[in-house]
């Protein structure tokens, strides 16, 4: 598999990623299985967060490290900040992040993780409170490198600036990981031009649209899918409306004229768009996993890229466009 630089980092990384965020409900002959058909195919981001599963996806993972995967094959990479309290999300304090930190370390069974991500931004806390964070555990060896996740354009643009430009030894952030597909363009409104001119890599999750772009929901719902689970069917819901409908059609369409599947169609628009390092694919079997994979030798015409553009594009005026042409 292809690898690209993360940001403007020294960090490579494989172009797609695998996502454990089900892993908390997954067997773990399932996952190993998963784990290793992405290292066969030579996949090496592995992403993960210390919520995911209450930790059980971390545990796993670990448990699978070494056993299975050498752990130098792989970068992991792992998120922290967000918390199960109704009352705060997100604690982005340097003592909570530091202590997740260790935490995850301890599940993963390692002593350090290539790519540490704060999960959300937090605004109860000092941004350069919750950015030290990053600067300690860079500087201590628990995290090679530093990246954010669900921050908005302007909450990126000051944390990645300030990173750059504070005095003292401040570690720059490598990436950003926001959902992104064919169903979900709104990173390209002010997220996508920052990350790119900041320096700053694009790990797009949710790629195939939480599923709904692999064209399975067009007619029904089927039972063994996320969107019939009850746990996952909130999660899949909003991309099943009439909108969405048109942009799966427009998939399909294009599938059928290419000779290949939707799934390979969708993930390789959004895995080849400007900015992006490595979409993170959430596989719930070996089969849909290799289904993913075997994207990587797909790469879209343009014509078919500006017809899924013009289907998909989501609206962006004032002040997006130049004011004196409104």
């Amino acid at each position: 598999m292809e690898q690209r630089h993360l940001g403007r980092t020294g960090l490579r990384v494989s172009r797609i990623g695998l996502g454990t965020l089900t892993w908390g409900h997954t067997q773990e002959s399932d996952a190993a299985d998963l784990l290793k058909v992405f290292w066969e195919a030579g996949g090496s981001l592995v992403d993960t967060a210390d919520v995911y599963g209450d930790g059980e996806a971390e545990y796993l993972l670990g448990r699978l490290i070494e056993r299975l995967v050498p752990r130098r094959d792989l970068v992991i990479a792992t998120k922290a900040g967000s918390v199960p309290d109704p009352d705060r999300r997100f604690d982005g304090s340097r003592g909570h992040l530091l202590y997740a930190l260790d935490a995850s370390l301890t599940r993963l069974g390692t002593d350090y993780v290539d790519l540490w991500q704060l999960h959300a931004f937090d605004p109860c806390t000092p941004l350069d409170e919750t950015l030290q964070a990053l600067d300690i555990a860079v500087s201590t060896g628990r995290a090679r490198y530093a990246g954010i996740s669900n921050f908005s354009g302007w909450q990126l643009a000051k944390a990645a600036t300030w990173q750059l430009a504070a005095p003292g030894t401040r570690t720059r952030l490598a990436s950003t990981q926001m959902e992104y597909s064919l169903l979900q363009r709104g990173v390209e409104r002010e997220l996508l031009p920052a990350a790119m001119d900041l320096g700053v890599g694009l790990l797009p999750s949710s790629p195939l649209g939480r599923g709904v772009l692999t064209g399975k929901y067009r007619t029904s719902t089927p039972a063994d899918s996320r969107g019939g689970s009850e746990h996952f069917a909130p999660f899949v819901a909003p991309y099943l409306d009439d909108a969405a409908s048109r942009v799966v059609d427009a998939v399909a369409t294009a599938a059928d004229g290419l000779a290949v599947t939707p799934l390979q169609v969708a993930l390789a628009w959004v895995r080849d768009r400007p900015g992006v390092t490595a979409p993170i694919v959430g596989a719930r079997n070996a089969q849909q996993l290799t289904a993913a994979l075997s994207v990587e030798t797909l790469s879209l015409p343009d014509e078919i890229c500006q017809a899924l553009d013009d289907v998909s594009a989501p609206v962006h005026r004032y002040p997006d466009q130049d004011w004196s042409t409104l």
